[in-house]
């Protein structure tokens, strides 16, 4: 159990400074005061975690049938643009972003190289993939589907997508077998979420 305890007396260069409120584990501790310039950064730091903790909780709410472009090598779509994943036509996969946050993205399955699926964006994708670490620190099952793929001019490219919960089997299913490629699931516990438990 915690407990506030103030010191009851104060050196004389602490005189005037206010008092600060120390938090000590058990009654047996020593009280003793921190002077307010030590405080500041405490103060400061506490602000900045829970500016990162309400981050992260606004982070990976994507909509459950849709996808959001978390990153990858395509700057000309904003990070962490929500958009539908169109898996309709037969020879290419589609993610459209919403309006203002990028360009539509067309990824014909026969350029497709590699696809990997799991809580962890893209381990084995051999371009630098640009990812925020916000979007990575949640504890909410994640579904992160990383696409390789060569472009036009035959560069590689890379695309993380984060994939809503309703989408993720059917998207798999249908990139997997239109592309070719063979999905690299992480681990047993992505390969139970995206094969629904083989």
């Amino acid at each position: 159990m915690l407990r506030a305890v103030t010191a009851l007396a104060k050196p004389a260069h602490w005189r005037g400074r206010g008092t600060a409120t120390i938090m000590l584990g058990s009654a047996a501790s020593a009280a003793q005061e921190i002077p307010p310039a030590m405080t500041t950064p405490t103060r400061a730091t506490a602000a900045v975690l829970a500016a990162v903790m309400l981050a992260t909780a606004t982070l990976g709410a994507v909509d459950s049938k849709k996808a959001e472009y978390v990153g990858g090598t395509i700057s000309a779509i904003s990070e962490q643009a929500e958009g539908l994943l169109d898996t309709a036509t037969e020879t290419q996969l589609v993610f459209t972003p919403e309006r203002g946050k990028g360009p539509s993205l067309m990824i014909p399955y026969t350029a497709i190289s590699t696809l990997e699926y799991g809580q962890k964006a893209g381990r084995r994708v051999g371009v630098a993939i640009l990812v925020s670490p916000l979007a990575l620190f949640s504890k909410k099952r994640k579904h992160f589907f990383t696409i390789g793929f060569k472009d036009k001019d035959g560069k590689d490219q890379a695309v993380v997508l984060e994939l809503g919960k309703d989408i993720v089997r059917t998207t798999l299913t249908i990139v997997e077998t239109r592309s070719g490629k063979k999905i690299d699931y992480q681990d047993d516990e992505a390969r139970k979420a995206g094969r629904g438990g083989n």
